[in-house]
């Protein structure tokens, strides 16, 4: 059995440590508390993938070491400790995990808006630290009927405005980036026209940092802006210009401000913690308990996929730039991927032909899709030798025919990706993927059984005649091994045949697929693990 080490480099929820350590293809090195200069010469060395906070800085001194890395995970959102560029030189791909921390980050926007609106913190410190009691002090404002303008409407800036209209706020965003729809479905009014949102009662910023949005809040945007507004960042330091926000608090054009990040963190001798008309917290964005452990699960889940090529979820650095796509195109092109390498799997074959059909929209992004299709069907083989770059050319020299097919009619989806995989000796899978919303990815058909199977773990293919029974004797079996079922998919067609997919929490013996092949009634047994 193939092992893959993954080194952790900084701490992380105990949750993704379970998981690494649980899977019995993965060798865990757990180096969170070396000195970095021992971690960087001794452990990452050895790494197929490696995990990092912030306080790992993968620069030159760190890269020059990494001599068998494959994929970096930075488990949280900012990606500014690590050098993008030169993973991209070595190719090292590089993921993040953007989402884990989203409901953490919007409910810190909305309590510094409650804080600045309502002026708790200094409120709070003048009853509990001095003593006094002058309610006559501490006059603030309502939410209801303000305006709240919402620069960057993504995962957070979008629930953000979810929030804001619960309070019964008119909410107008700005997003160059998006489709309107995503804004005005949700009751949200949307423009192109920055000014509209300078002439807001609250604004609240939600981009990433780049040299678009570095300083994109600056004097003259502040100038713009009505007398008394409340500025919000949460997201990322330096989206304000600070020395204008200072200015403009200092002024009294700016009423408050509620701070969670800041250019230079730490942030304990910045002068906006000087004034009286600020909220500042240490960037608590992603800090949870709940966030924690998401962000550490996933990253865990990303390291793992990463080193068995399975999938590089949120990939940063890719040749296809998924950041010039709609958001819908991403989840599909990791399905592709992963439908790619089950097939390879459960074929277990040399391959002659791989089968790419695209229905609905995402058949626009069919070159994408095919990339990620067949580095899915050739890590199976070439874990250590296949990537996005050189997937089809690869193919083309193992003679292996890619075709493609897009069609607009996905059926009863929105949009449905289909893989069909031939071997050498003649075997044919075909399956089909979806996805969501909210990004809910799943297998919908195999071979021709309807399912509804979630494309993770380690998975059991039972194929069968349809006969009372069966399920009994599969779960039996499978519990002498004593291996528990996490799932249980069947499905059935009208010749009398089923097929099941069970999902297990521990590895397949060969023995247990020995003794199910034996049941009357089976007519294959096959394994894949995703």
């Amino acid at each position: 059995m193939a092992t893959y080490t993954i080194v952790v480099c900084d701490h992380i929820h105990e949750s993704g440590l379970k998981i690494l350590e649980s899977d019995p293809e993965v060798e865990l090195i757990n180096a969170a508390d070396e000195p970095k200069d021992v971690l960087i010469e001794r452990y990452i060395p050895q790494a197929d993938v490696a995990i990092t906070r912030s306080s790992t800085d993968v620069d030159e001194k760190f890269l020059v070491q990494a001599k068998k890395l494959k994929a970096l995970v930075r488990a949280g959102v900012g990606v500014d400790n690590v050098d993008i560029p030169a993973c991209s030189k070595l190719g090292i791909v590089v993921m993040n995990i953007p989402t884990a921390n989203t409901i953490a980050a919007v409910e810190l926007t909305m309590a510094h808006m409650l804080a600045c609106v309502r002026k708790f913190p200094y409120a709070h410190n003048h009853l509990k630290q001095q003593r006094i009691w002058r309610r006559q002090d501490w006059y603030g404002t309502e939410l209801k009927d303000k305006k709240l303008g919402i620069i960057g409407f993504g995962n957070i800036g979008s629930r953000v405005g979810k929030r804001a209209k619960a309070f019964e706020m008119e909410v107008i965003t700005y997003d160059p980036y998006i489709d309107p729809s995503k804004a005005t479905d949700l009751d949200i009014a949307y423009t192109e026209n920055f000014d509209d949102i300078l002439a807001c009662d609250i604004i609240t910023i939600h981009t990433p940092k780049t040299e678009e949005t570095i300083g994109m809040i600056g004097r003259e945007e502040i100038a713009k802006m009505k007398d008394g507004v409340i500025l919000i960042n949460c997201a990322r330091g330096g989206l304000y210009d600070e020395e204008a926000l200072y200015e403009g608090l200092k002024s009294g054009k700016i009423a408050m401000a509620g701070i969670d990040v800041f250019s230079k963190e730490p942030a304990t001798d910045n002068p906006l913690l000087d004034l009286d008309n600020v909220t500042v917290t240490p960037h608590l964005g992603a800090n949870t308990k709940e966030s924690q452990r998401n962000i550490a699960v996933q990253a865990a889940e990303s390291a793992i996929a990463a080193a068995k090529g399975i999938a590089y979820p949120n990939a940063l650095n890719l040749p296809i730039k998924e950041s010039e796509m709609p958001d819908f195109v991403a989840p599909f092109l990791e399905l592709a991927q992963k439908i790619g390498y089950m097939s390879a799997q459960v074929t277990r074959s040399g391959v002659k032909s791989i089968k790419l059909l695209a229905q609905g929209p995402v058949g626009e992004y069919i070159d994408s899709l095919a990339t990620f299709t067949t580095v899915g069907v050739m890590s199976e083989a070439l874990a250590d030798g296949i990537n996005y770059v050189n997937a089809e050319y690869v193919a083309k020299e193992r003679e292996i025919e890619i075709f493609k097919e897009v069609t607009p009619d996905a059926g009863g989806f929105k949009n449905l990706v289909t893989v069909k995989l031939t071997t050498q000796n003649g075997n044919v899978i075909r399956i089909s993927g979806t996805v969501f919303d909210e990004n809910i990815q799943r297998i919908v058909d195999i071979d021709g059984y309807t399912l509804d199977l979630e494309p993770k773990g380690r998975l059991i293919l039972f194929k069968n005649n349809d006969e009372p029974g069966v399920i009994g004797d599969v779960g039996r079996l499978i519990a002498k091994y004593g291996i528990n079922i996490s799932d249980f998919r069947l499905g059935r067609d009208n010749n009398g045949q089923a097929l099941a997919v069970v999902r297990v929490d521990q590895e397949i013996p060969k023995a247990l697929v020995e003794e199910l092949a034996s049941l009357d009634a089976c007519i294959s047994v096959r394994t894949a693990s995703v």
